[in-house]
């Protein structure tokens, strides 16, 4: 039996994803009901924090997926706010995947791309099952213009989504400037603004996305969903619990959501319940669940180390298929006892 072990770097990953959006959210639905239906393993997150870098963490994300995939891995991703100071990114990471039958790794890839698709995937997922199973909007605003909000948008637009106008907002002006003129494809678009004031952006958008580094609520404002918006809560923690009280709640899972003070676990610990939350949204998908626009509907994912594994998997094959991975025949020593 070989062991080799097969190294797909960031340029591969990127190349692959770009080519093929709907394949990537469709391995990240399939992950979503793999563990509806009991056929996954996600244990919580574990993270590594510096008592002298307080804003710095590591984090570790081990998951099984079978169901098709038979494949266990471990994203391990670190968050330096200070890169971006520097110069370069926040985030960076590599995915790990493992043999279900032998238990070796038979994959390393560079995985802040696979991050970043991977919740991009899960966040046009959403939008499209909580917008009517429709890919029209007429205003998207985006809070938080950085890496994460660029995928998000370049999946919404590569997946056949129409929208009419779009709102930026960032607390640093020049981000959202930046994002306007290298990132948005104005032909897609009646306008597009960069917003001055978040509440104007929040009231006048009909899907929101918040990807901000908020530690603590920032929007307190119930009336600013009045007109009652699907709002993709990807940094999860930029609104208040007034806000999802008076709204519909769909989470990826309720026990990893409610942890780390996340606006629904401040919720939960407001309430002393979790009534507000109305299902996962694999149960949407199933319909076991649903959901309406009478009141505003908010997506908080917690993020599960499945969609790493499910879009490291799928990435692989694809990069293996079409001789893109750099392949160490020898990288394990005496594997014969």
């Amino acid at each position: 039996m070989p062991f080799e072990l097969s190294i797909i770097n960031g340029k591969t990953v990127s190349e692959v994803i770009c080519a093929h959006r709907a394949e990537c959210i469709e391995a990240v639905e399939h992950a979503y009901l793999a563990h509806a239906r009991g056929q996954a393993i996600n244990p919580h997150s574990y993270f590594l924090r510096f008592p002298e870098k307080p804003d710095c963490r590591i984090i570790a994300l081990p998951a099984f997926l079978g169901d098709g995939f038979a494949v266990a891995g471990l994203k391990w991703i670190a968050s330096y706010p200070g890169n971006v100071q520097k110069g370069f990114r926040r985030a960076s990471a590599v995915l790990i995947l493992n043999s279900y039958e032998t238990g070796y790794p038979f994959a390393i890839l560079e995985s802040s791309i696979i991050s970043a698709a991977r919740t991009a995937a899960s966040a046009t997922l959403a939008a499209y099952w909580l917008n009517g199973q429709s890919r029209k909007a007429q205003s998207l605003g985006i809070v938080g213009t950085g890496f994460i909000a660029r995928y998000i948008y370049d999946f919404l637009i590569g997946t056949g989504w129409a929208i009419k106008d779009v709102r930026l907002y960032d607390t640093s002006p020049a981000e959202s400037e930046k994002f306007k003129n290298t990132v948005c494809r104005p032909e897609h678009h009646r306008s597009v603004t960069v917003v001055p004031h978040v509440a104007e952006l929040l009231s006048s958008s009909d899907l929101i996305v918040f990807t901000t580094v908020a530690s603590i609520p920032h929007i307190n404002d119930t009336w600013l969903f009045d007109h009652n918006p699907v709002v993709l809560h990807i940094s999860l923690r930029d609104l208040h619990p007034d806000i999802l009280l008076r709204s519909q709640n769909v989470v990826d899972d309720v026990e990893h959501v409610m942890k780390a003070n996340t606006s629904p676990h401040l919720t939960a610990q407001l309430t002393g319940n979790r009534n507000f939350v109305t299902g996962t949204l694999a149960e949407i998908i199933q319909g076991q669940k649903s959901v309406n626009r009478s009141r505003p509907i908010i997506f908080s994912p917690f993020g599960m180390g499945i969609l790493d594994v499910a879009v490291g998997k799928w990435v692989y094959d694809q990069a293996v298929a079409r001789g893109e991975d750099q392949r160490i025949s020898d990288f394990f020593y005496e594997t014969v006892r």
